[in-house]
């Protein structure tokens, strides 16, 4: 059967892909979980349009973070979190968290996929947070202090 893939499927495939899937697969788990729907030729009609208005959102989305980039450069975002004596957090401090506070503090919306954070932050102190856009590089400092 074949499907269009409204949401990323792991082993199956990204969104908006058209795909051959067995019967079985398509209308026990993926359409009812509204993750895909049939491909008919209307459906792939719609797809074609969701593709481009996606791509022009993604290109405003593009040019929004460059010009965020010069504002976000050197700044500075002072967090709270409760530490031990040692200066662990006990709960560390991730990219949503992180890019929420950035978005009430400085009023800047950053995607979360070109903040470069591996792991989420677990100690007091000073850090340097990159954020990548196209070819662009800048760092911005997060100060996170005990309660």
């Amino acid at each position: 059967m074949k499907i269009i893939l409204l949401k990323d499927v792991a082993k199956v495939g990204r969104k908006y892909d058209v795909k051959d899937v067995s019967d079985g697969f398509a209308l026990n788990m993926l359409i009812p979980r509204s993750l895909a729907e049939p491909a008919t030729p209307q459906g792939l009609k719609q797809l074609e349009m969701r593709k481009s208005k996606n791509e022009a959102e993604k290109k405003i989305q593009g040019d929004l973070l460059l010009k965020n980039l010069e504002t976000i450069k050197g700044i500075t975002v002072t967090m709270k979190g409760k530490a031990n004596d040692k200066g662990h957090l006990f709960a560390g401090i991730t990219k949503e968290i992180l890019l929420a506070e950035v978005f009430k503090v400085h009023h800047l919306n950053l995607d979360p996929e070109s903040v470069k954070l591996e792991k989420s932050l677990k100690e007091t102190g000073e850090h340097k947070i990159t954020v990548e856009a196209s070819d662009k590089k800048v760092e911005f400092t997060v100060n996170i202090e005990a309660e």
